[in-house]
């Protein structure tokens, strides 16, 4: 018997009707062992060995795995085709080799598509473990062990607040914070275009003026409204007449199939999906059998698929749409992922798959592998000249028009930040032509700052330093919103304080491992290892000679040291030249106190040197231009808005009130009374006679009446909630609570039933979110999962992995560990405990 091992329990199911009897094919549910979160996991001194534990969640597994292989005669390893699927491989071996379990014959298999034939053909070609991949995963993990391991403790115990750093995590974050800087910093210009509108023959056009009196004129030339004013009455005045133009043809090729990292860019912009939902919805895309493997750095396609692509274009539109040749084409990362192919359709001739979101991401995976066999798109750019009699002005107008549509008919890549450079259609000219001038206009713009990342462009950004592999990007980025140490508004990161200042803390004592560069050249020597040109041993030597003694270093110093070393690494940014001269540092509150960085309970905070007697604060976020207006700002009527450590409040005869933020723009003199009148008294409840209240609080609005909560969407409902209202709220919340505790709530979706149990599977909306239920087996849903778009195959995947795991223990409290003192707790916090980047 030939024991089968892959990641996925239906995976598992889909592959053993493939290969059929003699086969078991069972499931590791994903890693089945890793570092355990203490000390001395990873011993430097003796070689770097690691001490692995298997995860307590997946006994179970092990044990349905080891009894199959005390019959197995051959261990045919089919986990996924990329690094950690070959690490998950190795697990699996080294785990029955423990036990003495191992069969006497191992095989590697791979396959990048679970359909029967890739599936039965990749049977017929097993290898041996990659021991130089093994190598590289060990160093990874390794590294991002010691990293994480030995930088946490030292934020915890010298930044109040901070929660952890990675390898990876820590860059990108620097990337984030970086770019907040820049807009911070960034001066804005004033700048205006003089445009003037024509037509000829009914076909209206607009030319920009690109030269005056003999200068050409750049973008930001015309500096002031007088200067527009004057060029614009020179074009009022003047009588135009074509001077040139001229036409160029341009062609469009398309872009290649997707990559891990071009697929998240391109659903986040298209989409809207973040990463880590991306590559959860691509997940069960591949383990249907609807797409190809998609942890992939390559762009190119199996030969078989690129015919079936060409068949399928053919067959949609004519023969005009296929180029003569196949396109082939080369991927730009370095050592890609062991020549993968791209991600791609299983089937040409299935154009739809799946449904809700998994539909969406299909189609678009479909529709840019089945482009990138297309014919080019042809455009025609014409760029038109035209001059005045006196030869004082010269404008210019572009226009493009497609003439063979080619690829651009099924897919057109997204792009990010991107402003149209060319107009549409334009009118037939020819060099003398006087076109009718219809209108001058004289537009005031400012430049603007560089746009804050969104995911797509953090993870093009990342792949362009060569920071971490692709397949961590979501991983990654879901960990600093985890750790809040950036948030998502309108799709575009900004970060939190605590981001902040973790990372001026990182740049100020471990500036080499937070550079872009040095962290870019680890990733080679990874890379260098999975290709057998580096030792992983030697690798982590060379790291660890010099990470250690510094972070020795870092450990030593007190608290008040690290805070007076940010004070002044930070001070261009907390404190920066002031317009009139006067002293930076200066308190604004009493006159003669110094401004410095302060460290608190809550995290950091700008305080005056006068503190008690002045009790000026300043948050620690408000850097750049914002530091430059410190103090209260006079609202009138005796209020006085402020910034505390907190963020900023209302203040008035030592009654305070924060501001949400919700309302935090454009603060009035009649919002800020509001805010200091709360709590708002609606009315007695019609039936209990007792009052009912509005209010804000920690957790945002809400109403109270006889101790009892209901929550209000947004602010302004605090103030606008009117008696019927508020009981009707007051009413639902109760209900709501009663429903929570059991009762006939009402299903999310009916999904159908269990292919083995028969039992009908539901998802359900619950305490602490949605889940999916058999009725004896609930398991929730991932956060980022639509409840309305979760299929059966993926419930019955929660549902098997839930009950896998075997009920919760509620045994009698473990006794006190040897060593440890009656009354005495554990350690709240353990460094592994750091998620890895």
């Amino acid at each position: 018997m030939k024991l089968v091992v892959v990641e996925s329990p239906a995976k598992a199911k889909t592959i053993e009707k493939y290969l059929g009897p003699g086969h078991r094919v069972l499931a590791s549910y994903g890693h089945v062992r890793d570092l355990p979160p203490k000390d001395g996991s990873v011993d430097p001194d003796n070689g770097f060995a690691m001490e692995w534990e298997n995860y307590p969640d997946k006994a179970k597994q092990l044990k349905a795995i080891s009894d199959e292989a005390k019959n197995a005669d051959t261990l045919i390893l089919a986990t996924d085709p990329d690094r950690e699927g070959e690490a998950i491989s190795w697990h699996v071996q080294e785990v029955l080799r423990k036990k003495k379990l191992l069969p006497a014959k191992v095989e590697r298999v791979t396959f990048n598509a679970i359909t029967k034939a890739t599936v039965t053909e990749a049977m017929k070609h097993p290898r041996a473990l990659d021991e130089d991949l093994i190598d590289a995963y060990r160093a990874r993990r390794a590294l991002d062990y010691l990293v994480g391991f030995t930088l946490s403790p030292i934020l915890w115990r010298k930044l109040p607040g901070a929660k952890s750093a990675g390898r990876v995590q820590s860059v990108a974050l620097r990337i984030i914070v970086d770019r907040e800087r820049e807009i911070e910093l960034f001066k804005s210009q004033e700048y205006w275009s003089v445009t003037a509108t024509f037509e000829t023959d009914g076909t209206p056009f607009t030319a920009r003026l690109v030269a005056l009196d003999g200068t050409k004129l750049d973008r930001l030339a015309i500096g002031d409204k007088g200067s527009a004013d004057a060029a614009k009455k020179v074009i009022e005045d003047g009588r135009f007449t074509v001077a040139s133009v001229e036409t160029k043809p341009l062609t469009r090729n398309p872009p290649p199939p997707f990559t891990t990292s071009t697929l998240q860019q391109e659903a986040a912009r298209k989409l809207g999906f973040a990463a880590s939902h991306t590559m959860r919805l691509a997940q069960s895309l591949y383990e249907d059998g609807l797409i190809t493997y998609m942890r992939t750095d390559g762009v190119q396609m199996a030969g078989e698929a690129i015919s079936a692509a060409r068949r399928a274009i053919a067959d949609r539109y004519d023969a005009g749409f296929v180029p003569d040749k196949p396109r082939h084409y080369t991927s730009k990362a370095k050592n890609a992922q062991e020549a993968h192919e791209a991600i791609r359709p299983t089937e040409f001739t299935k154009d739809h798959g799946g449904s809700g979101d998994h539909a969406k991401l299909y189609s678009l995976i479909f529709n840019r592998a089945l482009a990138s066999q297309m014919a080019s798109a042809r455009l025609e750019r014409t760029t038109v000249e035209l001059t005045d009699g006196a030869g004082r002005a010269t404008l210019r107008a572009t226009g493009q028009v497609t003439l063979f549509p080619g690829y651009l008919t099924l897919y057109e890549e997204g792009f990010d930040d991107r402003e149209d450079e060319d107009g549409g259609k334009m009118p037939p000219l020819r060099n003398g032509d006087a076109p009718v001038k219809s209108g001058v206009e004289a537009t005031q713009s400012f430049t603007q700052p560089p746009p804050r990342f969104s995911e797509a462009s953090l993870v093009k950004r990342l792949e362009e330093l060569g920071i971490g592999r692709p397949s961590t990007y979501a991983a990654t980025l879901q960990t600093l919103k985890d750790r809040e140490y950036v948030r998502l508004e309108k799709n575009r990161f900004f970060p939190e304080e605590s981001g902040r200042l973790v990372t001026a803390f990182l740049e100020r004592f471990f500036e080499r491992y937070v550079n872009y560069d040095y962290t870019a050249g680890l990733e080679e020597e990874l890379d260098d290892v999975s290709g057998g040109r580096l030792g992983w041993q030697k690798m982590l030597e060379m790291f660890w000679k010099d990470f250690k003694p510094l972070a020795g270093e870092v450990m030593e110093q007190k608290p008040s040291e690290v805070t007076a070393a940010l004070d002044e690494f930070l001070a261009p940014f907390l404190f920066p030249d002031k317009e009139d001269g006067s002293a930076p540092r200066l308190c604004p509150l009493c006159g003669t106190g110094r401004l410095g960085l302060r460290g608190g309970k809550y995290g950091a905070f700008v305080a005056c040197s006068n503190y008690p007697e002045c009790k000026f604060t300043r948050q620690f976020g408000q850097g750049g231009e914002q530091a430059a207006v410190d103090g209260p700002t006079e609202l009138g009527n005796g209020i006085e808005l402020k910034s505390g450590r907190f963020g900023p409040y209302l203040e008035r005869d030592g009654k305070r009130a924060s501001i949400p933020k919700d309302v935090k723009d454009g603060m009035t003199i009649e919002t800020a009374e509001a805010l200091l009148s709360l709590p708002r008294e609606i009315g007695l409840h019609p039936t209990s006679g007792l009052m009912i209240s509005a209010s804000i609080g920690r957790y945002g609005p809400y109403l109270l009446h006889d101790g009892k909560y209901a929550r209000l969407k947004a602010s302004i409902e605090v103030f606008e909630t009117g008696m019927n209202a508020a009981v009707v709220k007051l009413a639902e919340a109760e209900a709501a609570k009663g429903q929570r505790g059991g009762g006939g709530r009402e299903p999310l979706a009916m999904l159908g039933v269990h292919p083995e149990s028969g039992k009908e599977i539901k998802v359900m909306e619950g305490k602490y979110g949605p889940y999916a239920s058999d009725g004896t087996t609930h398991a929730t849903l991932p956060k980022s999962a639509d409840p309305a778009a979760v299929t059966l195959d993926e419930a019955v995947a929660l549902i098997d992995a839930k009950a896998a795991k075997g009920p919760v223990k509620k045994g009698r409290k473990a006794p006190a560990k040897a060593g440890r003192k009656p009354g005495k707790s554990a350690p709240k916090k353990s460094a592994a405990g750091a998620k890895k980047a």
